[in-house]
């Protein structure tokens, strides 16, 4: 199983970016997807959640009102569209997939089996 996430870069204050990430999973649309980050000096934080077989969408409040996040099962792919960036928003953003994750838990980074490599965000002010 292959997690490939991509779409990172440095945007200033204010900026959009769309990351993405390839999942090589059989099923696809049964499988919950994650994104999480983790900037210099603190723990995995978690960002937003997609519930598979057409369940909903989970943000930290954080990041409500500006990031959304989506998937195109025909394509094996999720996105977190990130927008109006702020410098605290710097960080590696990672992408996650777990195959039985109940509601409770998909803000734990302990419920995902499978984890990408992770992509940079840098936001400069």
């Amino acid at each position: 199983v292959q997690l490939q996430a991509s779409g990172g870069g440095s945007v200033q204050a204010g900026g959009s970016l769309r990351l993405s990430c390839v999942a090589s999973l059989q099923t696809f649309s049964r499988w919950t997807f994650g994104w999480f980050r983790q900037s210099v000096g603190k723990e995995r934080e978690f960002v937003a959640a997609y519930r598979g077989n057409g369940g909903t969408t989970y943000y930290a409040d954080s990041v409500k009102g500006r990031f959304t996040i989506s998937r195109d099962n025909n394509k094996n792919t999720v996105y977190l569209q990130i927008s109006n960036l702020r410098p605290g928003d710097t960080a590696v953003y990672y992408c996650a997939a777990g195959s039985r994750i109940i509601v409770t838990s998909v803000r734990s980074a302990a419920s995902y089996d499978y984890w990408g490599q992770g992509t940079q965000v840098t936001v400069s002010s």
